[in-house]
Parts: C-alpha cells; sequence; structure tokens
C-alpha cells in the first residue's frame, strides 16, 4: 500500500459476511491498513458503506512486520478505471488501486 496513504476510492464487495471480530488484545498485534468511509472520507460503522459492520470500520489489516496484509475488498476486480461505478476525475487507463499490485511487482525485482 505504499503511496496510497490518504487515498479514499471506490471497492467491490462480493459477499454480504465476513465481518471482522477480535478478542481482547489481537487488534494490538496488527496495524489496521483500510477502513470503509462514507462520502465525505469519514470512516463510517453503518451500512451499506461498511458491508459488513467491522468494528471501527476495519477493512484490511497488516502484520505490524508488514509482510502480510489481508483485506475484505476486492481490489482486483476494479484496477482498470472502466471497471468502476464511480471514479475521480484525473484517473487515466488504470484505477487507483492499480498502484497496489505495481508495488508488489517492485518488490519482487
Amino acid at each position: 500500500l505504499s503511496g496510497m496513504e490518504g487515498s479514499v476510492m471506490p471497492i467491490v464487495v462480493s459477499h454480504g459476511e465476513g465481518q471482522a471480530v477480535f478478542q481482547a488484545g489481537d487488534i494490538d498485534q496488527v496495524d489496521v491498513a483500510l477502513r470503509y468511509v462514507d462520502g465525505l472520507g469519514q470512516v463510517t460503522d453503518r451500512y451499506p458503506l461498511n458491508p459488513n459492520g467491522s468494528p471501527n470500520a476495519i477493512a484490511g489489516l497488516t502484520s505490524k512486520d508488514g509482510r502480510a496484509t489481508i483485506m475484505m475488498p476486492h481490489p482486483e476486480r476494479v484496477y482498470k478505471r472502466d471497471q468502476l461505478s464511480w471514479k475521480p476525475e484525473g484517473w487515466d487507463e488504470f484505477s487507483g488501486w492499480y498502484r497496489m499490485f505495481a508495488n508488489a511487482r517492485k518488490s519482487f525485482n
């Protein structure tokens, strides 16, 4: 997610289950990488903007060492601008999610 800090991007959600549930202290073992936000960029717990009702609007987590990231959205389905129902002005061929895949490729070179 390097270089994507502060990004607000549309996502694809393809399920109605999968709510994140944590035991006391679990959340301290990871970093919150992604959160669900509303149209104003404010973190939200409201459905349908937070489709699974995940606490603190958590949409993705990263291990403390940065080696693993898990997420509920499906960025592989919206890496091109034309795959989105809505897109910010200025996106050319690729959506903002493409950067995540470009970053992964860089890490292997």
